[in-house]
């Protein structure tokens, strides 16, 4: 990720904060997000303000993607 990800969006996050919804769909567990944008600090600001309202949706199974491309190669 670039070097000010993570600012550019906290910055995102904190302007629709309480007033406005946010969709985000990741692979990646929320663990991994201080890693991924390289500013734990901004990381743990952006999650405080995103998780303090969100329903988070977890999908298990195998990718339909994945499969779907698969079918296509045989």
């Amino acid at each position: 990720m670039p070097q000010n990800a993570a600012d550019d969006l906290l910055e995102i996050v904190h302007r629709r904060y309480q007033t406005a919804s946010t969709i985000i769909a990741t692979n990646r567990p929320v663990a991994d997000w201080g890693t991924i944008l390289g500013d734990v600090p901004a990381t743990s600001a952006i999650l405080d303000r995103f998780l303090d309202n969100a329903e988070m949706i977890q999908i298990k199974g195998k990718s339909f993607r994945l499969s779907k491309n698969k079918s296509n190669m045989e």
